[in-house]
């Protein structure tokens, strides 16, 4: 059962001075009440929008701060200066078995797979790099992670024949990260991948799915892959900046925006958005099921839920965060059927047309569809109050 949008919403006051600064470490900063999103402007067009300058310094910017989708006050520092988190730009990595040597089983890390090459980001690691600029199986990609928004997304970083490189703008708009090519010095939304100010303005990144995975489940299902090494640069790694971040049940940490109240501000959903349609699926929905079967538009999914994954924003220490289980989103249909899935007493899946089981990867790994894959489908873990900001419209799934 979907519940349709509701507009019921109220007004959240800004999070100290003395919590800015606390969070100033990493992605973090106060927002205000966000505007509806403006329509994209036409190719070349500028869009009309109301304050011209920027209420800011830009003498560190090339930028065209002469094109935007936005307006300014939208736009907010998030306490660190350009570049003040590093991206990653020559990513290093190591097997997994020396990998084990640091991360824990229930270490949640991002997983991207192009072709036979398999790389796992450990969010021990994003949470205080945000973006890893990387070339995976020939695929130049941007791993990006926003920790106030819990937002995991890997981009194609391609675009229009030029290959882009991201840094960290300081900057936030609904709480989420601002990213910056070094190209052109645009800036882009995370949650959406839009440029929203600059040259670029108006274009689109190229979504790639991607999974968090526990360490464990990922030796387990692809025990090739290679895993993001530590970088030398004398941070926490497995420390935990946003102690009880996800704990929140009134409010965001430093977000000031209208909020739907349909669901707690961090519950985690899985946003998927097909055929002009989004939903959020609620983690508990999907633990409590084990599998949801749903359809949206013309495409039948299944969302998976698996135990064992530790909260990356839950505990100062990562590892011994509460378990919130990982997802996988995936499109029902083999070879022109549409199977039917429930989940198994063992962490695994099966479906009621041919009794195969199946990994939280998609994968059949027994029965008469052994060695087939479900097709991945971009779904996007969030917190409610992020998605909501970004796709007010969502529908909202909720067992009956």
């Amino acid at each position: 059962m979907r519940i349709k949008p509701a507009f019921k919403a109220f007004i959240l006051p800004f999070w100290t001075l003395l919590l800015l600064m606390g969070m100033a470490s990493a992605c973090s900063g106060p927002a205000r009440t966000p505007l509806p999103t403006a329509e994209a402007p036409e190719s070349g067009e500028t869009a009309q929008l109301s304050d011209a300058s920027p209420p800011f310094s830009t003498q560190e910017w090339t930028t065209d701060f002469s094109k935007r989708t936005v307006e300014w006050r939208e736009i907010l520092a998030g306490g660190p200066p350009k570049d003040g988190i590093p991206a990653i730009d020559h990513p290093g990595f190591e097997p997994i078995t020396q990998a084990s040597d640091w991360l824990t089983e229930r270490d949640p890390v991002l997983v991207f797979r192009a072709g036979e090459q398999i790389r796992a980001y450990p969010l021990a690691i994003l949470i205080w790099h945000e973006i890893v600029n990387d070339a995976v199986n020939g695929t130049p990609v941007a791993v990006t992670f926003c920790p106030l928004c819990n937002a995991g997304i890997v981009f194609e970083r391609r675009l229009n024949g030029m290959t882009l490189d991201f840094g960290t703008t300081g900057k936030l708009r609904n709480s989420d990260l601002i990213m910056y090519d070094r190209q052109t010095e645009s800036w882009w939304q995370q949650v959406t991948g839009e440029a929203i100010v600059g040259e670029l303005t108006g274009a689109q990144l190229t979504f790639l799915p991607a999974q968090v995975l526990s360490f464990s489940d990922l030796a387990a299902v692809y025990p090739q892959a290679q895993v993001l090494a530590r970088p030398a640069s004398g941070r926490r790694y497995g420390d935990n900046p946003y102690e009880k971040y996800d704990s929140t049940t009134d409010r965001p940490f430093l977000y000031a925006g209208e909020l739907d109240d349909r669901l707690p501000v961090t519950e985690r959903v899985v946003g998927v958005e097909l055929d002009g349609t989004a939903v959020a699926y609620p983690f508990a929905a999907a633990a409590a099921r084990g599998v949801i079967n749903d359809q949206i538009g013309k495409t039948p999914i299944v969302v998976f839920h698996k135990e064992g994954t530790a909260s990356a924003l839950d505990a100062r220490v990562i590892a011994q965060g509460r378990d919130v289980g990982s997802t996988g989103v995936f499109d029902r249909r083999v070879d022109g059927q549409t199977l039917t899935f429930r989940a198994n007493e063992d962490g695994t899946f099966a479906d009621a047309e041919t009794g195969s089981a199946w990994t939280i990867t998609g994968e059949a790994t027994d029965g008469p569809l052994q060695g087939k894959t479900l097709k991945m489908i971009s779904a996007f873990e969030h917190f409610w109050f992020a998605w909501n900001a970004f796709f007010p419209r969502s529908e909202i799934y909720q067992t009956e």
